[in-house]
């Protein structure tokens, strides 16, 4: 019998994915998003399978469904966009979170929430731990998503703590992969946008700030591997330890892309992290889970994405 799996956002970059595995996987799919930051492009493919169904929603408002687990991956998680809506962003953390909790108590049914590194802020101690309380700006331009998702945090273990729900969180660390929108602000695609364009790249302060870049299918297998994985109540974090430079980083795409692209240095953001990077201690011990895909591999495959996606926007 196929498990009914709720995935809010899920025309998203990371939910687009999290669809398509599930449904490989021969689960039936309801895919929730209010397509604000979601694409209908990134869920194309899966339209005609019988066992998907698209929901437009916004989370922000109560729905009814009936569903054996949930994945709540609704909110925007582009500096970008988020900095531009920012009540909408705090909105869909806190009472997204509620309505989600809601419906998974009411099902008495296990809800996986998409946490992030951010809720560690700019960390004080490296890499960092789940046991690390974190240094984040609660009055700052990137506290909406911050300080939202920590507040999710909270009621989910409020949730677990007081009514015995079944709660996962999910500490997500940078990740990369096809589906990630061209104009989202992060390092990744617009990194490959202007090494394949040939303009300069684009660095913030001196460059040696870190990322640790995990492969979307690799954050995929953490999700799905903590869902299923029984009685197990703590937040995780699923990243890649491995550290580069934003420099580093940048030097990369510009030799995987042949590009002639050069480095051009602006002011840092504000609350802008310098060092990222997770102790990914738990997910080996408890999820049996560490990323499998190298940068390079990774980083070809996003490349071709979106060289991809530039061509057909040109024709």
């Amino acid at each position: 019998m196929k498990n009914r799996i709720l995935v809010t956002g899920g025309a998203g970059f990371l939910g687009s994915h999290l669809c398509k595995r599930l449904l490989d996987e021969n689960n039936e799919v309801l895919c929730l998003d209010n397509f604000y930051t979601g694409s209908k492009d990134n869920i194309i493919g899966l339209i005609n399978n019988p066992y998907f169904e698209i929901i437009r929603h916004d989370i922000t408002f109560p729905i009814y469904l009936e569903v054996d687990q949930i994945y709540n991956l609704a909110c925007p998680a582009s500096p970008v966009f988020y900095q531009k809506y920012p009540i909408q962003t705090t909105k869909t953390n806190v009472s997204g979170s509620i309505n989600v909790l809601g419906l998974a108590k009411r099902l008495n049914i296990p809800v996986l929430q998409a946490s992030t590194s951010e809720i560690y802020g700019d960390p004080t101690i490296h890499p960092q731990t789940e046991d690390y309380w974190g240094n984040v700006n609660c009055i700052g331009i990137r506290s909406c998503y911050d300080e939202g998702k920590r507040c999710a945090e909270t009621l989910f273990f409020d949730y677990h703590r007081e009514l015995g729900l079944d709660i996962k969180v999910a500490r997500i660390f940078n990740t990369y992969g096809p589906n990630m929108a061209i104009n989202d602000g992060r390092v990744i695609s617009n990194f490959i946008v202007q090494a394949l364009n040939n303009e300069n790249i684009t660095i913030y302060g001196e460059g040696v700030q870190t990322r640790s870049l995990c492969y979307v299918d690799d954050l995929i297998d953490g999700f799905i591997k903590f869902m299923n994985t029984p009685d197990l109540h703590v937040p995780i974090n699923l990243g890649n330890p491995v550290e580069m430079t934003i420099i580093e980083i940048a030097e990369l795409i510009i030799k995987l892309t042949h590009s002639k692209s050069i480095l051009s240095f602006m002011p840092l953001p504000q609350d802008d992290p310098l060092q990222r990077c997770p102790d990914i201690s738990k997910a080996n011990t408890l999820l049996n889970w560490a990323p499998k895909t190298d940068q390079k591999s990774g980083l070809e495959k996003t490349i071709d994405y979106f060289k991809n996606k530039l061509q057909n926007e040109a024709s």
